[in-house]
């Protein structure tokens, strides 16, 4: 199955909570950092979760948000993904931008208004932390 989804993180399963609907999926990526997506229980069931399962994290460009510095969890963020990484390349049209950026082994892709790319001073080499709800993460198996 080709998709049009351009981030696609490989890494394995190490934590599933059940609730009623819901599950949190602990996922530890190839290049070691821990990412949660938050995934219905049918779709855990369907997937064959278990820890240790080979998954992809899915996740829309559009759905990644940039900050220069770490954002402490107790100033009132409620994104808990947090994957600190450097701008390896930015491509600004009239409107948007799609950042690339780095950490490890994997590559992640941004696409963020031209206006937020230039108020955060973003080029290659800038530092930045890619924000991702675990709402916005699918899991597809490996």
């Amino acid at each position: 199955m080709t998709l049009s989804i351009r981030n696609q993180l490989p890494g394995t399963v190490t934590a599933i909570t059940s609730g009623e609907v819901m599950a949190t999926v602990g996922i530890r990526l190839t290049g070691g950092q821990n990412l949660t997506a938050a995934i219905t229980k049918e779709a855990v069931t369907a997937l064959g979760l278990a820890p240790d399962s080979p998954v992809r994290a899915l996740v829309k460009s559009t759905e990644v948000a940039l900050a220069t510095s770490p954002v402490e969890a107790l100033s009132g963020l409620s994104i808990r993904n947090q994957l600190p990484g450097t701008v390896t390349t930015i491509a600004t049209g009239a409107a948007m931008a799609s950042v690339k950026i780095a950490f490890d082994d994997i590559e992640l892709t941004a696409a963020i208004t031209k206006e937020a790319a230039t108020d955060l001073g973003l080029a290659p080499g800038t530092p930045v932390v890619a924000l991702i709800k675990s709402t916005e993460v699918s899991l597809s198996t490996a």
